[in-house]
């Protein structure tokens, strides 16, 4: 049927001899771009909508539950420097909400002033990822939420209970933790500071118009974009990039056709995961990144190596799927790429007005 419908609009515009000629050319540029719209919808649109998800509206956890009074005290926690020793930084130095949850460094600044050894990956979504950290280390955004604070490249804080005992000299804080957390007989402790993070961050949800075309509007995809789409999934880039997140969802060997620092140039190698577990099938194993808001998270690769998404795509391609693309099909992928760009919540850019020395 939809056949029938796209042959009769062409016979009707194509041929239509009256008229302006500027409209009449318009009028066919719309009807051939609306026939290829639709072969790509009939080709690849039902794919597209089975292996790439919406995003539901929070990343819930029912062992954390969202409550508003958990979130605000979260997001004050987020935007907070006395989370680091020395008070130079806050999450949000590294994972900046301004900038799509990233600070656009190679490697990010810790609080006694030296670089990491990663790079610092987008906090947006990042909930909804079944595992944290490039090597996966943390199961979900409550244990990664505490990590950071007690790294010494990182915030520094010397242990749990130094941090605990700051916020509770604080006028600010024990308040708020016991309106967060008001079954608790000792609210503001360790665990409460990752659950309130967490909870924060379960809200940092960047939804698309890619979002309103797997809900079923179809027009919200340009036919650049929809090309884009069908080249994004005929080169095999869905196989490690799927779900809500487009990643995010396993870990995968950065380079199974060639060692990927040949192409990157990256010096340290890094070993990935084996770091963690001295596991020799783990070496080079990173977390596959999400692909939502990847126009705006420069630089790329787990050690940000990389300045471009062009030459990132162009890497990977060659790497992971042994394929040279053609200059259409990186423009291509490109511009389906862009579409993944989402909407930052306006009010999370909001730095708490609690946060000033007399706090």
């Amino acid at each position: 049927m939809k056949n029938v419908f796209v042959f009769l609009l062409l016979s009707l515009l194509l041929f239509n001899c009256g008229g302006d000629k500027s409209k009449n050319d318009e009028s066919k540029k719309q009807a051939q771009d609306y026939a290829e719209s639709m072969k790509i919808e009939e080709e690849v649109g039902d794919m597209a909508r089975s292996m790439f998800k919406p995003l539901p509206a929070v990343a819930e956890n029912p062992d954390n539950p969202i409550t508003e009074s958990k979130v605000k005290l979260g997001k004050l926690l987020y935007y907070d420097n006395r989370l680091s020793l020395n008070e130079t930084q806050s999450c949000n130095t590294c994972h900046d909400l301004a900038t799509f949850g990233v600070d656009n460094e190679q490697f990010s600044e810790g609080d006694a002033g030296n670089d990491g050894d990663r790079n610092s990956p987008t906090v947006y979504n990042a909930a909804f990822h079944t595992s944290q950290f490039w090597d996966g280390r943390a199961q979900d955004v409550e244990e990664q939420a505490g990590m950071p604070i007690l790294n010494p490249l990182e915030m520094a804080i010397p242990s749990e209970e130094f941090l605990v005992k700051r916020l509770s000299e604080t006028a600010l804080y024990p308040p708020l933790f016991a309106e967060a957390f008001p079954e608790e007989s000792d609210p503001l402790s360790y665990k409460n500071i990752e659950n309130a993070l967490a909870a924060f961050e379960r809200t940092l949800v960047t939804p698309s118009r890619f979002d309103d075309y797997l809900n079923g509007k179809r027009a919200a995809l340009s036919l650049e974009e929809k090309k884009g789409m069908k080249t994004f999934i005929d080169v095999g880039c869905m196989t490690c990039h799927t779900g809500s997140q487009l990643g995010g969802n396993m870990l995968q060997k950065f380079g199974v056709y060639d060692m990927y620092w040949n192409h990157t140039g990256s010096d340290p190698v890094d070993d990935g995961r084996f770091k963690e577990t001295g596991n020799e099938a783990d070496k080079y194993m990173f977390k596959v990144p999400t692909l939502r808001n990847v126009a705006k998270t420069a630089p790329y690769f787990h050690d940000g190596s990389i300045a471009t998404l062009e030459e990132a795509v162009t890497i990977i391609a060659k790497v992971n799927l042994n394929k040279d693309l053609t200059d259409e099909e990186l423009k291509s992928i490109i511009v389906f790429l862009n579409a993944l760009t989402g909407e930052v919540p306006a009010d999370a850019l909001v730095v708490p007005a609690e946060l000033n020395p007399a706090s």
